[in-house]
Formats: C-alpha cells, sequence, structure tokens
C-alpha cells in the first residue's frame, strides 16, 4: 500500500526534476544561442586575443583619460558579479550622501576648472552596482577631462561620445545610454 502512493511521487519528481532541471535549461540556452550569440555567450570584449571584459557589466575606470562609470555599490570589490547589489541606503541616510559628496570631490578633483553641475549617475550607485552604462549627460560632463588628458580637441572626443550612443529600445523602451568599456576602447584606438 505505501510503496503504492509514494512511487507515483517519484516518478513525478523525477519527471519533473528532468523536464525543468535538464530538458527546460538545455532547449532556452540553445534557443539564446541561435538567436542571440554575443549575448547569450556574456557579451564578452576580446582584444588580441585577451579577454577584458563584457560589454554587460561595469568595469572600474579611474584614469582621467578614460571616462568613468557609475560607481558600483558591490563588495569587496567594484563590479564584482558574483556580488550584484545596489547600496540599500535610503536617500536621507548620511552614509549615502557622503558617499555621494566624495564621487562628486573625486570628480571635481579631477578637473577643477570644470564647474557644471554633475549628473546623477556619476555620484551614486545603479540597483546592480554593475551598470556598464552610463547617460549621454555622464558622458557629455566627461569630455573636457578626457579631451585635456589625452590632448585632443574636445569636438574629436565629443564627436566619439555621439557615435556611441544608444537609443531607446525601439523608440519607447529605456533611456539613451553610452557603454563606457565600449567607448574607452574606441578612445584608446585613437591615434
Amino acid at each position: 500500500m505505501f510503496l503504492r502512493l509514494v512511487r507515483p511521487a517519484v516518478l513525478l519528481l523525477l519527471a519533473m526534476t528532468l523536464l525543468t532541471g535538464i530538458v527546460y535549461p538545455v532547449v532556452i540556452t540553445g534557443i539564446a544561442r541561435l538567436a542571440f550569440p554575443h549575448e547569450a555567450a556574456g557579451s564578452l570584449v576580446h582584444r588580441d586575443g585577451k579577454l577584458i571584459g563584457s560589454t554587460l557589466i561595469g568595469q572600474s575606470f579611474s584614469d582621467p583619460a578614460h571616462f568613468w562609470g557609475r560607481p558600483s555599490a558591490t563588495t569587496p570589490q567594484p563590479y564584482n558579479g558574483t556580488a550584484s547589489t545596489g547600496s540599500n541606503l535610503g536617500p536621507l541616510n548620511p552614509a549615502l550622501i557622503d558617499a555621494v559628496k566624495a564621487n562628486a570631490k573625486a570628480l571635481r578633483d579631477a578637473d577643477p576648472e570644470h564647474r557644471a553641475q554633475v549628473p546623477v549617475d556619476l555620484v551614486t550607485a545603479s540597483a546592480s552596482g554593475l551598470d556598464p552604462e552610463i547617460s549621454p549627460a555622464a558622458a557629455e560632463y566627461q569630455v573636457p577631462r578626457v579631451a585635456k588628458a589625452r590632448g585632443l580637441p574636445v569636438e574629436k572626443v565629443r564627436a566619439l561620445v555621439q557615435a556611441h550612443r544608444h537609443g531607446r529600445l525601439l523608440g519607447l523602451i529605456g533611456e539613451a545610454r553610452i557603454n563606457v568599456l565600449e567607448l574607452n576602447l574606441a578612445l584608446d584606438d585613437l591615434k
């Protein structure tokens, strides 16, 4: 009697484990690899045969000659993909206010002559702490610093920023954005 009651439950458990734990993930992964091969492989960026990053996860840039991304809230190092998280600090939390002030100071120290207002995405972390993109305003804010550090005309750097601007998805979804890694790689390619 007991075996007759338990056997269907065990068989159903095994069937569902096989279906949802193996068959479904393999099928969905196969479809993703066919439809979106670059994205399904992690959107990895290689340079001279060496892996240098992913367009999906931000990287820490601190050199004045590069564009800087959003601050990362991950620990123990910035943009730690295994620790994706926001800071979880509320807008009135003194720790958040101090972090924003410190980030703004770092930007102003890197370009003391620049008096424009600092865009919010350059001083606050995203919800994931891994955001690889900045707003066009954040990129534009950094153009004078990057141009000066590289000895390039401001208009040349500004044109490169515009060339790397991605609009809204289907013209409706999301906001305009610029991938920091792609922009910095294009900067490094300038001679």
